[in-house]
């Protein structure tokens, strides 16, 4: 994963967390895919039905969402609109870039926030959802808090660097961290992604 916060026990930490729980969602979604495979046909040709498939799919949704939050940005995968940006000069870009990051930092913090009340409210209401697996709605929402906990996290890590870069006036390091990715970078990203996954290949077939 190429990541453009800089290397320290934390951020190591936050890659291999981040990468493991995209790893598990992932699991995750095929898991719910054959679900909802097996529901379909269930109803068609057999005659019965997988009660809450799509509650569960419901949930998967709320929490994959906000886990890719993380991911995206961890990895400057965030869609950017670089129109105008990209004719500034080095020093005004870098304040945009910076501007952007703490924004996102607190705006992140502020989901998170608003995340655990509705966590809290659950719990004090003991709110079930209205469907007939009646799920304990503070159950999902655990998982969905802790989603955008993480990517507060990770936001609030790279405002503190972005702000670090800045008052050191390192326009070019911030514009290379924070900055939209340049079409050379998107390449060189896919390549690099293809050539890992060719050598993969490459291994298996190795006697």
């Amino acid at each position: 994963m190429k990541s453009s916060l800089p290397r320290n026990p934390f951020t190591n930490g936050l890659e291999s967390l981040i990468r493991g729980v995209c790893i598990a969602a992932g699991w995750w979604l095929i898991g719910i895919s054959v679900l909802t495979c097996v529901e379909m046909l269930g109803r068609k040709v057999f005659g019965f039905s997988l009660q809450g498939v799509d509650e569960i799919g419901s949930y998967t949704f709320a929490v994959v969402t906000a886990l890719g939050f993380s991911y995206a940005l961890f990895t400057r995968g965030h869609t950017r609109v670089d129109f105008l940006v990209s004719r500034l000069p080095p020093s005004q870009r870098a304040m945009l870039n910076w501007f952007a990051m703490v924004t996102l930092g607190a705006m992140a913090a502020f989901f998170a926030y608003r995340a655990y009340f509705v966590v809290a409210e659950s719990i004090d209401l003991k709110s079930t959802a209205p469907t007939p697996l009646a799920t304990p709605l503070w159950i999902p929402q655990s998982v969905w808090f802790a989603a955008y906990v993480l990517f507060a996290l990770t936001a609030l890590s790279a405002a503190v660097h972005a702000c670090a870069l800045a008052v050191r006036g390192a326009w070019d390091d911030l514009n290379a961290s924070y900055g939209p990715q340049t079409l050379e970078e998107e390449i060189e990203s896919e390549a690099a992604i293809h050539v890992e996954l060719r050598r993969t290949d490459d291994a298996k077939a190795a006697p």
